[in-house]
């Protein structure tokens, strides 16, 4: 069975205004005085207005969903004693004009220093889900496998469609974000470890980019665990959501490896082609055509139907079937959380976008 691990970046909001408050140092520290948390589950992020958390080690959906849960609940508890309100969304719906302050971290101010107007517009949060792989060879094989999927995950996660106040027109504004950093979007296709590792070296010998934590691929080797890390998702407003999608990770990882080990080709997708179902995957989510992994524009739910069958052996060892496809089938009928976030935005204005953010990140 293949241990999976999800990290999960989170807003804290002012429950007034919803705009993004720098409170992230307290809240951790309020968060991890309690009886159910441990100090390294939740950890700081690039701007002061984000907390990040980190379950431990899975070896099954419902134990994701457990951790979830109580950990968005704990960091949840400590933003009200704040006075914020602790928001699942991928993009802060609104913001001030002075940036957020930057963590006061080495790497962080070096990024600021760096890039200064990328980070004052960091203000995203995604959701990564580690899938456990064999070692690093594997792991190698694993994303060149897995990334003509990653469109198709970028679709169905949609949940940042607000940015300043107004609608961007896009479902996944944060992938266009991401996406302005050197090294981002879906990864190349590697031939071998040899070829990921000499590919590595010679953008860190550029000096571009200071460390592989700058290799922004939405798919990548984890420097820190023996896994493979797939951060395309936006974070989701629901913790029952964001188990739907490390189950889908999880059966990607294992369908992968079961196809490396018995020879099935690796999937063809030009770079520039992955590149472009990727923008238009963040540009519509499911409300319209999406790019399968064979380059041919299909109905979103043609699509996700076509990533269903790929995974279901997967899915069908793991035990994770039913789960799976009913939160699938959920999210086809009720759309993504951005469709969610622009009906509530349009039925109740500030107020109403900041209720449905608020209480769907600690529904159960």
């Amino acid at each position: 069975m293949i241990t999976i691990g999800v990290e999960e970046e989170y807003l804290l909001l002012d429950p007034d205004t919803c705009l993004p408050v720098p409170l992230a140092d307290r809240v951790r520290a309020a968060a991890g005085l309690g009886p159910l948390v441990e100090g390294t589950e939740i950890q700081s992020e690039l701007l002061q207005a984000q907390v990040e958390v980190a379950t431990p080690v899975c070896t099954d959906l419902e134990e994701v969903g457990g951790h979830l849960l109580r950990l968005r609940h704990a960091v949840g508890t400590a933003a009200e004693r704040n006075g914020c309100l602790l928001a699942a969304c991928a993009t802060a719906p609104y913001r001030e004009a002075a940036p957020v302050p930057v963590t006061r971290k080495a790497r962080y101010l070096a990024m600021r220093s760096q890039a200064p107007q990328l980070v004052a517009e960091q203000l995203v949060n995604g959701m990564h889900v580690h899938a456990a792989v064999p070692d690093r060879e594997m792991g190698v094989a694993v994303l060149s496998r897995i990334r003509v999927w990653l469109p198709t995950l970028v679709a169905m996660s949609a949940n940042s469609p607000l940015w300043d106040g107004a609608d961007t027109g896009f479902a996944s504004w944060r992938t266009v974000i991401f996406g302005r950093w050197p090294v981002s979007g879906p990864p190349p296709r590697f031939t071998s470890l040899e070829d990921h590792e000499r590919r590595v070296q010679t953008l860190l010998d550029t000096g571009v980019i200071t460390d592989t934590g700058q290799l922004y691929w939405q798919a990548r080797l984890s420097d820190r665990y023996p896994t493979v890390e797939v951060r395309c998702a936006d974070v989701q407003l629901r913790a029952d959501t964001a188990v739907m999608f490390a189950g889908i990770v999880r059966a990607l990882t294992a369908t992968a490896i079961r196809d490396e080990k018995t020879g099935v080709p690796l999937p063809e997708c030009p770079t520039e082609l992955l590149q472009a179902a990727n923008w238009h995957a963040a540009r519509h989510g499911l409300s319209g055509l999406l790019v399968d992994p064979a380059g041919r524009a299909r109905r979103a739910g043609d699509v996700i139907c076509m990533l269903l069958d790929h995974i279901g052996p997967a899915l069908d060892e793991a035990g994770d079937t039913r789960e799976v496809t009913s939160l699938v089938h959920r999210l086809l009928q009720e759309g993504t959380p951005a469709d969610q976030q622009r009906r509530a935005l349009a039925e109740g204005g500030l107020p109403g976008l900041t209720e449905l953010i608020t209480r769907e990140t600690v529904a159960p």
